[in-house]
């Protein structure tokens, strides 16, 4: 069995392909027993954000068949993914996820809320019981090294984040934030830290728009904000001067017909308008209108290649401990390996011993010669501890395979120099 990490992100895919294999929250639990059953898959979890879509595993067989499942569980063609996906095994496997988690395979470098994103995967995958101990132990070992690049590093000091970026945006078009109003629709992580963000930047009046109210008036009431929801945003809209969208909604929740009307009672007085959602919250034909400056996740990249080049310095720091954090990780397995086989060669000499000895006590009680029982199994002992590697020995010799021969002479410490007998086993033989 083997690690893997199977994904799209910003960087391979648009927003279109990204959109189309995005995982709701609520497909999740039986998205991990669907791909447990289809993909022959022993261990699986599942990180889908706006930015990206990854898989990872414990799978045994090509990577192909994970990309398969993923397609066809999105009733998409695999080809759409074919040029646009990235795989890693084993300890790269490792490393990656362990990017990801520090932030630094991020839109933002070095945003913090991918590792909390990780952890909500992590436990998602544990509830639905689809983790085993692989997953299990690299995941911990992944928070671990994402926390000590958080504490060792200065990645995440300057507030940079889609969130920031969003903010940042809006105060470039808008000199005083302080005569606006901003319309805030969903209630999640993300819009929560731009309420945040556009409270330190001194907005007038915000109005958070979620599905459900009493999650709106939660997030609107320590800021003094106004909440509605979903259904109510017609109502309200012609008063945003700024939107911010970020909901898990599948279908779009503002479409071009009630930005229309907005703006007819705005007397076309602009609005400036953000879609971090995936898949999308605002028709993309709302960026047709002529008083609309309409942004998604991917145009907030200029903002924040902007912000980000402070942490550069940071990021050689944070890979430099991955690599670090990643070749004790591998020691931790191989030793673990070690032990196991250690653990299973002990049970194997123990029962062969076992099985000798009570043969060996049965004829002392009978009576027999103590001291040819004795040799007797001597004998047997060394017969059964060498038949098992001298007829590997001889395979191995007859393949051409002399690195097992000199593994096993370096192993039992053997020195044939004076054996007069140098010659492979299969040219004596």
């Amino acid at each position: 069995m083997t690690l893997i990490a199977l994904g799209i992100n910003h960087n391979t895919a648009s927003l279109d392909v990204r959109e189309a294999v995005a995982f709701a929250p609520e497909q999740l639990r039986h998205a991990l027993d669907h791909a447990r059953t289809n993909a022959n898959l022993r261990e699986v979890a599942i990180l889908s954000t706006c930015n990206r879509t990854e898989i990872y595993a414990d799978l045994d067989g090509e990577p192909e068949a994970l990309l398969h499942w993923l397609a066809g569980f999105h009733s998409t063609e695999p080809a759409a993914l074919a040029h646009c996906h990235y795989v890693y095994q084993g300890m790269d496997a490792a490393r990656h996820m362990m990017t990801v988690a520090s932030g630094l395979d991020s839109l933002v470098l070095g945003e913090p809320q991918i590792l909390g994103q990780m952890k909500t995967a992590y436990a998602q995958a544990d509830a639905a019981q689809s983790l085993g101990s692989r997953l299990h132990s690299t995941f911990h070992k992944v928070f671990s090294v994402a926390k000590r690049v958080r504490s060792e590093t200065a990645i995440g000091e300057n507030p940079v984040s889609v969130a920031y970026a969003a903010v940042s945006l809006a105060q470039q078009i808008f000199s005083d934030l302080k005569r606006d109003t901003a319309m805030l629709i969903g209630a999640g992580e993300t819009i929560e830290l731009v309420l945040r963000h556009l409270v330190e930047a001194g907005i007038s009046k915000v109005i958070i728009a979620n599905r459900t109210l009493s999650n709106a008036l939660e997030l609107a009431a320590p800021f003094g904000g106004e909440a509605i929801v979903l259904a109510d945003i017609p109502d309200h809209l012609h008063r945003a001067d700024i939107v911010i969208s970020s909901t898990a909604s599948q279908l779009p929740i503002l479409g071009k017909g009630a930005v229309e009307a907005a703006l007819k009672k705005r007397r076309h007085k602009p609005i400036f308008m953000v879609d971090i959602a995936v898949p999308r919250d605002i028709e993309p034909q709302v960026a047709e209108l002529a008083d609309i400056f309409l942004y998604t996740v991917d145009d907030l990249k200029v903002v924040i290649d902007e912000n980000m080049r402070s942490r550069q310095a940071a990021a050689q720091i944070a890979r430099e401990i991955i690599e670090e954090s990643l070749l004790h990780y591998e020691q931790e397995l191989k030793s673990l390996d070690a032990v196991a086989s250690v653990r299973a060669f002990r049970e194997s000499v123990e029962a062969a011993r076992d099985a000798e000895l009570a043969k060996s006590l049965r004829l002392l009680r009978t009576g027999g010669n103590a001291e040819e029982i004795l040799a007797a199994l001597a004998r047997n002992l060394a017969n059964k501890f060498m038949h098992k590697p001298t007829a590997a020995l001889k395979k191995a010799s007859a393949q051409g395979n002399f690195q097992m021969i000199s593994d096993f002479q370096t192993l039992f410490e053997l020195d044939i120099s004076n054996t007069g007998d140098t010659a492979p086993t299969s040219e004596k033989e």
